[in-house]
């Protein structure tokens, strides 16, 4: 059921601080540029995605130009961003390099990552939802600017536009775009500046933006000579209603005359802006979340611990749905994570009888004492790695079933000391401690115990999260060697769960017939949500990321599926200071040369591989 039809388009932006100067002795600061490569994995080749603007005399870059990427949550992007002092006459220089992987960096905090470079300085990731709505013409001048520059000098204005972000301190502003200096004019009349209006409001003309104007410096401490805080709409306005006052400090410092102010892809709005006045623009909040009802708990049960008398919570009727989000603007996927949606993981395994005797070489179960991993862990790593950049806290419940404990055979147990374990590695370790724990491997195959289990922690989950303010979805991760036993009961079961924050991903592990696992195809439809997923390890087991994106395909769909039928809107996507974010440690360096030709293209000279293999 997969398709490339889930593919979304985000941005990447980059950022440095702290970079060494390799400028060398008496020239001053470097001139700091990055490249953007992506790196290949299996039969691709790596490819240069472009570079960014050179911006002189600085150590601490903030690049406006941005890199548009189509991501998909199964398909792992690996990207090496290698930053350069532009020497004019020479070969360009070095600076550092750091590796990301896109959905890393959704899934982080604030959408943003940083890394430590080995040779100093920290270069910062950060991605966002992209929507391709069209540019913004900008032909502007200044008239009468105050000059900035002494008694006998001009200043060498040059502006910037940035866009505001909502940050934990509150309201922050970033440059999106950032025009050429004109030296020693008061008067200044740029080149025409095209801006990217996603990139700069998102789509949404009333949104704030501010345009500042400097003095150039060549020291890179560029002087403010004035600013104004206006809107997309207003500047096209602008055009015909007259030059915007520039101010600092509260006193009038020179105007801003816009020329020209035309949306390029978006013609139909230029004609209903024409002609406005000059009122400024709001931000019509987002309404809040609607109230998922609450369930009930529950408790697998723990090998260690004494038998429970009523075994594993079976939650009740589902939660009636609530009226369809309305909204003109569908929400996505990228959407809810950047609004803080968490991704849950559990994992449940087959420990039935037919998987064979685990302490035989070629079970399924076999644990390899070279360090080797079975199917059952392959696919856990695979599958659990990816989904996990999307969990901060990055604690996961591992299930297990079909085993006897005290000759009762237990369709839902815990695997673990915790009820969560902490990481992927964690939850090998719980999978590989069950066999010591006295279980019989027994029968029959029975899902319905976990699937009920996991759909309550989901709801449980949700219910925490909307407490802070967030939102949460589970992924349900079945691994098992063989189809159910019943297969109506499966059927009614994930019918009752439908309803659920939840996914279910079946994998099936081993060569048995898995043709009457075929059911799960039919068990949406009449209303009932399609919320189950089940793919053959076997298909995929030379290719991790064919496995990977066979399992997770639709997991962005059924998310957004849940929070549109509840009415529920993403968060507020949340941006972080700095000092926020965390750094993650110097990397080895990149095995990447990249070639400078005199014509300005970029080409990979060696290297440039991900060094991960495809293969299990």
């Amino acid at each position: 059921k997969t398709s490339n039809t889930n593919a979304m388009k985000v941005k990447l932006s980059l950022s440095a601080r702290q970079l060494p100067n390799v400028a060398g002795l008496g020239k001053g600061k470097s001139d700091p540029f990055a490249v953007v490569t992506k790196l290949a994995e299996g039969a691709s080749r790596p490819e240069v995605l472009g570079k960014t603007e050179v911006i002189k005399n600085t150590l601490k870059p903030d690049w406006t130009k941005v890199f548009v990427f189509d991501y998909q949550l199964g398909h792992p992007v690996h990207i090496a961003i290698s930053i350069y002092d532009e020497v004019r006459k020479g070969s360009n220089k070095l600076m550092g390099s750091a590796k990301f992987e896109l959905g890393a960096i959704l899934g982080a905090k604030g959408n943003i990552k940083a890394k430590k470079m080995k040779g100093g300085g920290t270069v910062f990731a950060h991605i966002e939802k992209y929507e391709g709505v069209g540019t913004l013409r900008l032909a502007m001048q200044g008239v009468k600017l105050k000059n900035t520059d002494g008694m006998f000098n001009k200043s060498d204005p040059f502006f910037e536009i940035k866009r505001k972000f909502h940050g934990p301190g509150g309201d922050v502003w970033d440059v999106v775009y950032r025009s050429p200096h004109i030296k020693d004019n008061l008067n200044p009349t740029w080149p025409d500046a095209t801006v990217d209006v996603a990139t700069l409001c998102g789509g949404d003309l009333d949104q704030h933006v501010q345009v500042s104007v400097f003095d150039h410096e060549k020291s890179g401490n560029h002087v403010l000579m004035g600013e104004i805080e206006t809107s997309v709409k207003e500047l096209i306005a602008a055009k015909s209603s007259g030059p915007f006052t520039l101010r600092r400090r509260g006193k009038d410092k020179g105007q801003l005359r816009v020329n020209r102010a035309d949306l390029i892809g978006m013609e139909d709005l230029n004609s209903q802006v024409a002609g406005m006045s000059l009122s400024g623009g709001s931000v019509a909040p987002l309404p809040m979340p609607v109230p998922v009802p609450a369930s009930g708990s529950t408790a697998a049960y723990v090998p260690s611990a004494p038998p429970s008398a009523s075994g594993a919570y079976v939650p009740g009727a589902p939660p009636a749905p609530a009226a369809p989000l309305a909204t003109s603007s569908s929400p996505t996927f990228v959407d809810y994570i950047s609004g803080g949606c968490q991704l849950n993981l559990c994992v449940a395994i087959d420990f039935t009888g037919s998987n064979g005797d685990p302490r035989k070489p070629g079970t399924l179960h076999y644990i390899h004492r070279d360090g080797g991993l079975n199917d059952y862990e392959k696919a856990i790593q695979a599958i659990g790695r990816i989904l996990a950049k999307y969990d901060y806290d990055q604690k996961f419940p591992v299930l297990g079933f079909g085993a006897k404990y005290g000759g009762v055979v237990r369709h839902c147990f815990q695997c673990g000391s915790s009820g969560e374990v902490d990481g992927v590695d964690g939850i090998i370790e719980a999978y590989r401690g069950v066999f010591r724990t006295g279980l019989i491997m027994s029968g029959p195959t029975v899902f319905t115990e976990v699937m009920r289990t996991a759909a309550a922690h989901s709801v449980s989950s949700q219910q925490a999260a909307k407490q802070k303010g967030l939102q949460a979805y589970s992924v349900l991760l079945i691994l098992t060697d063989g189809a159910v036993s019943d297969v109506d009961a499966t059927a009614r079961c994930l019918q009752e769960i439908s309803d659920s924050p939840m996914s279910v991903v079946i994998v099936g592990v081993g060569a048995a017939d898995f043709g009457a696992m075929q059911f799960l195809d039919d068990c949406a439809g009449n209303g009932t949500p399609d919320i189950a997923q089940f793919v053959e390890f076997n298909r995929h087991r030379h290719d991790r990321l064919s496995l990977t994106a066979a399992t997770l395909d639709e997991i962005p769909e059924q998310l957004v599926g849940y929070f549109t039928r509840k009415g529920i809107r993403p968060g507020r996507a949340l941006h972080l200071d700095e000092d926020e974010v965390v750094v993650g440690p110097e990397e080895e360096e990149i095995d990447l040369s990249l070639a400078f030709g005199d014509d300005g293209e970029i080409n990979v000279a060696s290297g440039g591989r991900y060094n991960a293999s495809m293969k299990f």
